[in-house]
């Protein structure tokens, strides 16, 4: 019984570990994160249809990384590091 427990518990665990990502992959995901540190994202919707007139939307975003003010470059770094346990292939593109 605790060999079936511990073998349940040990595949559960595996379930959460993220799937390893390729270098390429890693700097694209971690470059979103390194411009979202950069300062707030937002964006603006204005539309109208035939049912229900005219609408409009606002979103604002702010990550944690702006908020404690750390530095882009330094986000992409980490991040990449953290996904891949390897360096950056190229240095971030961002905005």
């Amino acid at each position: 019984m605790r060999l079936v427990s511990l073998s349940v518990l040990l595949a559960g665990l595996a379930a959460c570990t993220p799937a390893p990502v390729t270098p390429e992959q890693a700097a694209e995901l971690c470059e979103d994160r390194a411009r979202a540190a950069q300062g707030p994202t937002g964006s603006v919707s204005v539309g109208v249809n035939s049912n229900s007139g005219p609408s409009a939307g606002l979103a604002v975003g702010l990550s944690s990384d702006f908020i404690r003010g750390r530095d882009p470059v330094e986000v992409y770094e980490s991040c990449v590091f953290d996904r891949t346990g390897a360096a950056p292939i190229r240095p971030p593109r961002l905005r």
